[in-house]
């Protein structure tokens, strides 16, 4: 079973490690001590957490994609016909083709919000 020591599981839920701390004191998330007794959550515990967290995210978005990813516009680069969107969300570089006419709707230029709605065919799954 692959566990991940608070840190570690702070960068995969996009949180402080401080937050994961007291998510562990306050008892929503389960931890274990390792060999040196430090805390560590178990894989399938911070899998449930995680799902259980943005169940509700997943749920109340009328929409069937199910990625989305919230950020700043970085860059936008406008064409005639098209634009070339940047988003960083979190630690993820987004780039995104859309009509110039969409970028220019929805006023995307540096530093404002937006949300980059992911919907694929076709997944690359890899192991670190």
């Amino acid at each position: 079973m692959h566990t991940y020591r608070i840190g570690e599981a702070a960068a995969l839920l996009g949180v402080s490690a401080d937050t994961v701390t007291r998510l562990v004191d306050g008892g929503r998330l389960t931890a274990e001590r390792d060999e040196q007794g430090r805390r560590i959550i178990p894989g399938p515990v911070l899998a449930a957490y995680a799902r259980e967290t943005h169940r509700a995210e997943r749920e109340s978005t009328g929409s069937s994609a199910r990625n989305r990813l919230t950020g700043i516009v970085t860059d936008v680069i406008l064409g005639d016909v098209s634009a070339q969107v940047e988003i960083q969300a979190g630690p993820f570089r987004v780039v995104a083709l859309v009509s110039r006419e969409s970028a220019d709707e929805l006023e995307l230029e540096p530093g404002v919000p937006a949300v980059a709605v992911i919907k694929s065919t076709n997944v690359v799954v890899e192991r670190p």
